[in-house]
């Protein structure tokens, strides 16, 4: 671990202690490495089990793009919440907004997501990100996003 790696290896226990959030909206499964006021970097399983499927669609099962951006944005939150431990069931990270988001390539059951969120900037309590969704090393979704604690 570098310096600034807090944690690596985060499994579900630990990021369910971090965030609010409970089955079945849990998008991530494991969190790789964590870098305070910088990045991290998480995955999530995509099976076949997944509620959503169900409906999305009967037949030709795709993850919903707005579930990827949870993702992204749950992995943004265990960013934060490690940067300001403080907060950690005290305050709660609210989206503040979604720019310029892209989905490149549906995905489905029996893939892997790997998450990479970059912190671009802090300013005034508004966390702005970068965050991008990857399978098997190809980019298949990114977007811009907004947080802040409340």
């Amino acid at each position: 671990m570098s310096e600034t790696t807090i944690a690596e290896n985060i499994d579900i226990s630990e990021i369910l202690r971090l965030l609010p959030h409970r089955y079945p909206f849990v998008m991530i499964d494991r969190v790789l490495s964590v870098e305070v006021d910088d990045n991290a970097v998480a995955l999530k399983n995509v099976t076949i089990n997944e509620p959503f499927f169900q409906g999305h669609f009967p037949g030709k099962p795709v993850m919903p793009g707005v579930l990827m951006l949870e993702g992204m944005a749950q992995v943004g939150g265990i960013l934060a919440y490690c940067t300001e431990p403080e907060n950690v069931g005290k305050k709660l990270l609210y989206f503040a907004g979604i720019d310029k988001a892209r989905f490149r390539q549906p995905v489905g059951p029996g893939d892997q997501i790997i998450y990479k969120v970059k912190l671009l900037k802090k300013k005034r309590g508004i966390w702005k990100l970068a965050a991008e969704a990857f399978v098997d090393d190809k980019l298949v979704a990114e977007a811009e996003l907004l947080a802040s604690f409340g």
